[in-house]
């Protein structure tokens, strides 16, 4: 029983709920449900917990976008990564890169559901809280880290804004 108790209480000081900033529903592009990021802010940067369905199976981008605009289908609204440099050099793998809405890929399963979490020490939630928000937009493949201006991700699958 104590060390029950002792689990109990190491998982509610790890994960405090009051720890959570934001609770971002996704939508796909016929504006349903497409699952829900969980934006934490961590010290020294951000941890998403990532909860999508819809997708196909398989490995998918997942990126911060610079505006929290998702009212288009195609999610451009949401406009590029978000970036404090120009001209903004995309990838985790690029030496000179400086886009700070870079995220690692996430794997959806058979039936179309990823589950992840994902730390980010490229951005805070400060820089995000700007007049017009920020989104995280889930691409229809994966991101190669590389290829200039989104890692060949593809289009744009889900979303989600948060201001």
């Amino acid at each position: 029983m104590r060390l029950s108790h002792s689990l109990s209480l190491l998982i509610a000081v790890a994960l405090p709920a009051a720890a959570i900033a934001h609770v971002v529903p996704l939508k796909n592009a016929a504006g349903g449900s497409a699952g829900s990021v969980d934006i934490l802010a961590a010290p020294k940067g951000l941890l998403l917990k990532v909860d999508a369905t819809g997708l196909t199976p398989g490995w998918h981008a997942i990126h911060i976008h610079e505006k929290g605009d998702c009212s288009d289908a195609a999610f451009k609204n949401a406009g590029g990564h978000v970036h404090d440099a120009t001209p903004v050099v995309h990838g985790l793998l690029n030496p000179q890169a400086n886009d700070k809405g870079d995220l690692t890929n996430i794997y959806a399963g058979a039936d179309g559901t990823a589950k992840a979490e994902i730390f980010t020490p490229l951005t805070m939630m400060a820089p995000l809280h700007d007049a017009d928000g920020s989104a995280i937009v889930i691409h229809a493949k994966a991101d190669d880290y590389t290829t200039q201006p989104i890692g060949g991700a593809g289009d744009r699958v889900a979303c989600g804004a948060f201001k």
